[in-house]
């Protein structure tokens, strides 16, 4: 009987990966988020408040929507 720790279900909807994943270089992965190309200056939050500005801001470059 042979297991295995990678698999897709019946249908193909769901791709469960249980070891390592590695992408080789000139691979392309699509539908990812990726980061932006621009560096992000550090925080220099004094406050609960302004942290909280630059970690939305943080979200909003990520491309990650943030909820209220």
């Amino acid at each position: 009987m042979y297991n295995t720790k990678n698999y897709t279900t019946q249908g193909g909807d769901e791709t469960h990966i249980g070891g390592k994943l590695i992408i080789e270089s000139g691979a392309e992965v699509v539908g990812l988020v990726k980061a932006p190309a621009e560096k992000i200056a550090a925080s220099t939050a004094t406050s609960v408040a302004t942290l909280k500005d630059d970690f939305n801001n943080l979200l909003d470059a990520l491309g990650i929507k943030a909820t209220s």
